[in-house]
C-alpha cells in the first residue's frame, strides 16, 4: 500500500490512500481517521486498507489526481521519532570534522539520537530557521514506522514489527553540533524538524528491493538544481532496520508510530570515503560529507553550507524510473 496525510484544519490530517502510480488519490478516514489511527489498529484495519488500494489501482473507487503539495509528512507528529546512524562511513566523515576520533564499537553498537517529533515540516513545505549562519545541511535517509515493538526483542522480532517506509530530510544546523556535544549531552538546537516524504509504503511495495531489512535502491538528492548524491541504500549500511529497532527497544517498549531512521546514506563507493558525482562517483547525501573529503584533499573545506534561498529535493525511483514515495523539494526559508 502506499499512503499519505493530506493537510486539513486539524493537527493530524486526513489519512489517504495513494496509487502505485502516485497519480490518484482517495480518502480512508471512514476506515482510520489518520496515519496514528490506523497505526494504533493496524491488525483491524490492514486487510480493509488493502482492498480499497486495490480499487483504486484498478480505478473501481471514486479519485481524485494525488497532489503532493497537499500532504503533511505521513506522521504530521509521532510518540517518538529516533534517529540511526547505520552508514558508518558517514559517521566516520563527520566526526573527522569536528576532529573526534571514531571508536571500534561504531562498528558494533550503533549510534542513535531522540529527536524532536512533535513538529515536522511537510515534504513540500519551506524549512524555516532563524540564522543561517548555523551550518545548515540537508541529511538524506531512509525511516521506518513500527507497530508496537516489545522491550528487548530480537532484530528478528523487531524486523517483523515494520509497517511502513518513508524517505527524510533530517535538518541538521552542523554549526551548532560541536558546542552541544561538547556538554556531553547530545543532539537538541541542532537538529530542528524534520521532513518526510509525501507518500509512506508498506514494504511489499518495494518488490525484491526490499531484502535484507534494506532497501536497495539509490537514494537521489538534488541541490540547487544539480544532483549532488545517488548512493545506493542496500550497500554499506552496517546495521539494518531490524538491528536499529531492536537497539532503540533494548530498554523500553516502543509503541506504533514509532519511526527509526537510518542515518544518512552513505557509500564508500571502493574508495576511502567515496566521490562526488562529477569525480565518477555516486555522490553525497549531505554537505558535511563533501566539507570533510575536501578538508583531507585541500586542508580545509570550500563547499559552503546552506543560505536563504537554497533549495534541496530528494526521493527515490524504482528501477522503471517511477517516483515511490514522492518528493521531498523543499526551500531554506528566514523565520519572519
Amino acid at each position: 500500500m502506499k499512503l499519505a496525510t493530506y493537510k486539513n484544519d486539524t493537527r493530524d490530517g486526513t489519512l489517504m490512500l495513494v496509487s502505485r502510480d502516485l497519480k490518484q488519490t482517495c480518502s480512508a478516514s471512514d476506515i482510520a481517521a489518520t496515519m496514528q489511527d490506523a497505526l494504533d489498529n493496524w491488525g483491524a484495519v490492514e486487510e480493509k486498507l488493502q482492498a480499497r488500494y486495490e480499487q483504486l489501482n484498478s480505478g473501481k473507487v471514486e479519485s481524485e489526481a494525488f497532489e503532493q503539495s497537499k500532504c503533511e509528512s505521513p506522521l504530521p507528529r509521532a510518540y517518538q521519532w529516533a534517529d540511526g546512524s547505520a552508514y558508518v562511513n558517514h559517521v566516520e566523515l563527520v566526526r573527522k570534522a569536528r576532529g573526534a576520533t571514531m571508536p571500534e564499537s561504531f562498528w558494533t553498537d550503533p549510534l542513535m539520537y531522540q529527536g524532536g517529533s512533535d513538529d515536522f515540516i511537510g515534504p513540500r513545505d519551506d524549512v524555516i530557521l532563524p540564522s543561517d549562519e548555523w551550518g545548515i545541511d540537508f541529511e538524506g535517509e531512509i525511516a521506518v514506522v513500527t507497530d508496537d515493538v516489545p522491550m528487548a526483542c530480537s532484530p528478528e522480532t523487531a524486523a517483523s514489527k515494520i509497517r511502513l517506509l518513508m524517505l527524510v530530510n533530517d535538518v541538521s544546523l552542523r554549526g551548532l553540533i560541536p558546542g552541544e556535544l561538547a556538554k556531553g549531552f547530545g543532539f537538541f538546537q541542532s537538529k530542528p524538524a524534520s521532513a518526510f516524504s509525501p507518500v509512506a509504503v508498506t514494504p511489499d511495495e518495494l518488490g525484491d528491493k526490499w531484502k535484507e531489512n534494506k532497501v536497495h535502491l539509490p537514494l537521489l538528492s538534488t541541490y540547487n538544481g544539480e544532483l549532488f548524491g545517488k548512493p545506493e541504500a542496500g550497500e554499506d549500511m552496517t546495521f539494518d532496520f531490524g538491528q536499529l529497532i531492536a537497539h532503540a527497544a533494548k530498554s523500553r517498549n516502543l509503541g506504533a508510530g514509532t519511526i527509526i531512521g537510518s542515518g544518512t546514506v552513505s557509500n564508500k563507493q571502493g574508495t576511502e570515503h567515496g566521490s562526488a558525482i562529477s569525480e565518477g562517483g555516486v555522490g553525497y547525501s549531505c554537505i558535511a560529507e563533501v566539507r570533510m573529503i575536501e578538508t583531507i584533499r585541500d586542508g580545509k573545506p570550500s563547499t559552503a553550507f546552506m543560505r536563504f534561498g537554497d533549495t534541496i529535493h530528494m526521493e527515490m525511483r524504482d528501477s522503471d524510473g517511477h517516483s515511490i514515495f514522492g518528493e521531498i523539494s523543499q526551500t531554506i526559508k528566514k523565520l519572519n
